[in-house]
């Protein structure tokens, strides 16, 4: 437990917003794992400041459990913060500092088992994943996962370190990202009814949103294993016009979409698209140029597992819980789902209770709780 925690300590040091370069906390792990025989492949970003790591011991190739977590964090800035938070501070049974519960508690556990692990003789290969940029978008693991059947070779089994109070999860939603481009006319404002005002258009189409939302509730799918049962349409930002005088030619809305697994994001995609085709048509016949283009800059997958399916029951073995849940948060378990790997996440620390806030802490119990999980991952590695 003193390791984990010394690792814990090394790692909130590191200030790895999302923003900045994970390289740091990156060679810190490369080193760490390469003294203790781990065979490593490090995967840059484009820009050459962000980096991920795939790691392995034990027998080459297939099969094994993968252990995955994310090295960025979410920014303090705004957050009024009564303790350093880029510096691990213990109090009673809590340990403060920003990353704690999201998700460096789960990191520091998954190097303390590496140390153990590289101690005893493996029959099977324990793989270890850590990626970047998971806190924008779920984008890091994107680039990475490619890479990882050629690297280390797909694991049997995969747990991804979410904070879920060490449940077992084996569901969240996937997201979309998406911008609604709306094109209208430059005008006068004296002149204002002759020109077609982009903010019409933007206005119309968050409304065509809120219907579409509205049948979903209504009329589509539903999973009682969350909070929100049904697919969900958000609209986070408007802006458009430059001048009060000025009819503005363009507007800007910005959203998302969180759908259920039997919900298909194709299918969602198209009714968007066809709902700002049907608005911009409204305008056409006052200016052939109204159009709204629907552009999707992100998106990342969801996840569904079988609650009676063989990964679970293992999960469940080795974290001690009989329970599930399904979490409201988006993890990057469904890249590691869709290379067909079984997956559910798994992790110390509550995202509801502490996840993104300030003063961002960690139960020393949940802590004690993953490395037991740990320990029990290499019994069955060791076989």
């Amino acid at each position: 437990m003193q390791q984990t925690l010394n690792i814990l300590e090394r790692l909130i040091g590191f200030d790895t917003v999302s923003a900045k370069s994970n390289l740091g906390l990156i060679a810190y792990i490369e080193d760490f794992l390469e003294a203790r025989g781990f065979e490593i492949h490090r995967i840059s970003d484009d820009s050459g400041e962000k980096a991920g790591l795939f790691a392995t011991l034990g027998p080459r190739g297939p099969g094994g459990v993968l252990l995955s977590g994310h090295t960025d964090v979410v920014p303090v800035e705004g957050q009024v913060w009564t303790r350093e938070p880029f510096k691990l501070t213990q109090e009673g049974e809590r340990f403060f500092g920003r990353g704690t519960t999201d998700m460096k508690g789960y990191l520091a556990s998954m190097l303390s088992l590496a140390d153990r692990a590289a101690h005893m003789p493996l029959k099977d290969p324990l793989k270890l994943a850590f990626s970047y940029d998971e806190e924008i978008g779920v984008v890091g693991i994107k680039q990475m996962i490619g890479a990882l059947e050629t690297s280390i070779g797909l694991p049997r089994v995969c747990f991804v370190g979410e904070p879920t109070g060490m449940q077992v999860a084996i569901g969240h939603k996937g997201k979309a990202a998406l911008r609604a481009i709306c094109q209208g006319q430059n005008g006068h404002s004296a002149l204002a009814p002759r020109f077609v005002n982009a903010l019409h258009l933007a206005v119309d189409f968050v409304q065509e949103l809120r219907a579409l939302q509205k049948d979903l509730i209504e009329t589509g799918a539903r999973d009682a294993g969350y909070d929100i049962p049904y697919t969900t349409f958000h609209v986070g930002k408007m802006q458009g016009g430059i001048a009060l005088n000025i009819v503005p030619d363009q507007a800007v809305v910005e959203f998302e979409y969180r759908h259920l697994a039997v919900d298909p994001a194709a299918e969602i995609l198209q009714r968007i698209e066809q709902a700002a085709t049907g608005i911009a048509s409204r305008y056409q016949s006052d200016f052939p140029g109204a159009r709204i283009d629907v552009d999707q800059y992100n998106a990342y997958p969801g996840l569904a597992v079988e609650a009676d399916s063989d990964v679970v029951s293992l999960a469940q073995q080795l974290a001690q819980s009989n329970r599930v849940t399904k979490v409201p948060y988006g993890t990057e378990a469904g890249y590691f789902a869709g290379l067909g790997i079984a997956t559910v996440v798994c992790g110390p620390g509550s995202m509801e209770g502490q996840g993104h806030k300030p003063d961002e802490y960690l139960e020393l119990s949940e802590l004690v709780a993953c490395d037991a999980m740990m320990d029990r991952i290499l019994a069955q590695l060791v076989g």
